[in-house]
C-alpha cells in the first residue's frame, strides 16, 4: 500500500510563491494518479488539481489555472505543485491524493497524505 506524505508549505505574502512536494513510499505510484486538494476553515474539500499516471495530461480548477502548477516524476515518487501569485484566498491546508482507477473511471484504491498547511498573510 501507497503512503504520500506532504511537504512545503508555509506562511508566504500575497503574490508570493510555494512549491509543495508530495512523497510517496510504498510501491505502485506509477499506478496512481494524483490531485492536489485544499481545505480551507470552516469549507469543505476542494480539488485544486489532478495529474495522470504517466504525468502525460493535468487538470486545474479555475480558481488556480494560470496560476498553480502540477507535475510529476515517477521515478523520484514524486508530485509537486507549483503555487504561483498567491493570493490570502489560496490559504488553506493542502493535500495530495492517490488514486488507482478502473478503466470505467472509478476508484477502486486510494490514499490521502496528512496535509500541509499554506498560510498567505494580508
Amino acid at each position: 500500500q501507497l503512503q504520500l506524505v506532504e511537504s512545503g508549505g508555509g506562511l508566504v505574502q500575497p503574490g508570493g510563491s510555494l512549491r509543495l512536494s508530495c512523497s510517496a513510499s510504498g510501491f505502485g505510484f506509477d499506478n496512481y494518479a494524483i490531485g492536489w486538494f485544499r481545505q480551507a476553515p470552516g469549507k469543505g474539500r476542494e480539488g485544486i488539481s489532478c495529474i495522470t499516471t504517466t504525468g502525460d495530461s493535468a487538470k486545474y480548477a479555475d480558481s488556480v489555472r494560470d496560476r498553480f502548477t502540477i507535475s510529476r516524476d515517477n521515478s523520484k515518487n514524486t508530485v509537486w505543485l507549483q503555487m504561483n501569485s498567491l493570493k490570502p484566498e489560496d490559504t488553506a491546508v493542502y493535500l495530495c491524493h492517490g488514486s488507482r482507477l478502473r478503466t470505467s473511471g472509478a476508484v477502486y484504491f486510494d490514499v490521502w497524505g496528512q496535509g500541509t498547511q499554506v498560510t498567505v498573510s494580508s
